[in-house]
């Protein structure tokens, strides 16, 4: 079972109750191989006031709560029962599984927030040779010229009419040769 990102909306201004509720019952019912984190996406910004500029902590995203997990009908059930929680988002109907957050879209809300992501196990070096999987290059070999592990992203020289031609890729657009 894989883990997911996914949003769960309650009632507004509940986020951090349902959060701590939420916490509770993962623990008390014993979920904490299916729910892991559970986070109210916030981001500080300034604020002036009064002509004095003080740092407010504001919710990215009112009235909803981001929760991962592995999606079963035993996890679903604590989360969806939980109170102030008043569905996930994604939900199509009765008996539909809940769309989990891409990715991207997960890692880009952790990253407002200041949580590092995990970081990338970096399986290539400077100047290997790469043969492109996918993508408007594929089967196109080059040689990584720069790591991003941060992006997952390698910058890859590959060879096009005779030229060197730098081109951006994924980690998962490569495979060593």
């Amino acid at each position: 079972m894989e883990k997911n990102w996914y949003v769960v909306h309650t009632y507004s201004g509940y986020e951090n109750k349902v959060k701590t509720n939420l916490e509770k019952r993962v623990e008390s019912m014993e979920m904490t191989d299916k729910i892991f984190r559970i986070l109210v996406p916030v981001e500080e910004e300034n604020e002036v006031k009064n002509g004095k500029s003080k740092v407010v902590t504001k919710k990215v995203f009112p009235g909803y709560v981001i929760v991962e997990m592995v999606m079963t009908d035993d996890s679903w059930y604590v989360v969806r029962n939980t109170p102030g929680v008043t569905g996930f988002v994604g939900s199509t109907g009765a008996g539909s599984k809940p769309t989990a957050l891409l990715p991207d879209e997960a890692d880009a809300i952790l990253r407002q927030m200041g949580v590092e992501a995990p970081k990338a196990e970096v399986d290539f070096d400077l100047k290997e040779s790469v043969k492109v999987k996918e993508g408007p290059f594929a089967n196109f070999i080059g040689s990584i010229e720069d790591i991003s592990a941060e992006k997952r992203k390698l910058k890859v020289h590959v060879n096009m009419f005779g030229r060197e031609t730098p081109v951006e890729l994924d980690f998962h657009q490569v495979e060593k040769i």
